[in-house]
């Protein structure tokens, strides 16, 4: 199987785990605490796997500077199109409650939400597939932190369409959608970059792991922190040991 079509599997199954998270919320009543409390381990596994694989991993691939330009970087593509999105309707994609405005509240925010939710799951698509490019198979640690982070993810989100009237078509096409984008960005990845020079991957792997942090601090951390204000650190906490746990076994 090449690698290409590796990467895009990896990346389907990474972003399997919203569609996952919304069909439990559509069928299950999720209490916020527990959502948020989920979304809080999330957090904490994401910022364990950027910590102890991406950005380490960028580093002793192509060096000190390129890592620090490519994770600037992505910050900072990533807040600015955060803050364009948010002025359409796509602040709160992430949040379980009342929070996200419907269609009727502000014309067109579906829409945002939808694309929104799109720039939060490509970079770690990307950074599976070119975890493969390495020649030992898919990152194990990243495909677990992504798949746990998503989870809350879609479960968060789609708790707060479901409570401002979104249906389901909207609901499953946004999140099924995303997977499949998922995919199609692992197998882009791989393809644009395989054999580039290492501090082209080191700038890539940078640009996507700042990308995510920005992501885990303005989408994910307000709803973990809201429902379960002083209990939220300790809950990350969980999340980060477990994702070092399993980079280090």
């Amino acid at each position: 199987m090449s690698i290409a079509l590796q990467a895009g599997i990896w990346g389907l199954v990474a972003g399997g785990a919203l569609v996952l998270g919304a069909l439990i919320a559509w069928f299950v009543h999720v209490p916020q605490k527990v959502i948020a409390a989920i979304m809080a381990f999330g957090a904490g596994v994401l910022i364990s796997a950027l910590a102890f694989d991406l950005v380490d991993e960028a580093e002793t691939t192509g060096g000190l500077a390129p890592t620090i330009i490519g994770f600037l970087a992505g910050a900072g593509v990533y807040v600015t199109a955060n803050i364009a999105l948010a002025r359409h309707g796509a602040r709160h994609r992430k949040r379980s409650g009342e929070q996200q405005p419907s269609e009727e509240d502000q014309d067109g925010s579906g829409a945002a939400i939808a694309i929104g939710a799109l720039l939060d799951g490509i970079p770690e698509s990307v950074v599976l597939g070119l975890s493969l490019l390495a020649g030992g198979g898919v990152g194990v640690p990243v495909l677990a932190a992504i798949f746990i982070s998503n989870l809350p993810e879609g479960l968060s989100s789609a708790a707060g369409m479901k409570t401002n009237g979104r249906s389901a078509r909207y609901i499953f096409s946004v999140w099924a959608g995303i997977a499949l984008a998922s995919g199609l960005a692992g197998v882009l990845g791989v393809l644009a970059l395989d054999g580039a020079a290492p501090e082209v991957i080191a700038v890539i792997t940078a640009v996507a792991a700042g990308a995510i942090l920005a992501m885990v601090a303005d989408t994910m951390i307000p709803e973990a922190f809201e429902r379960t204000h002083l209990y939220a650190g300790f809950i990350a906490t969980l999340g980060f040991i477990l994702a070092f746990a399993i980079e280090r076994a």
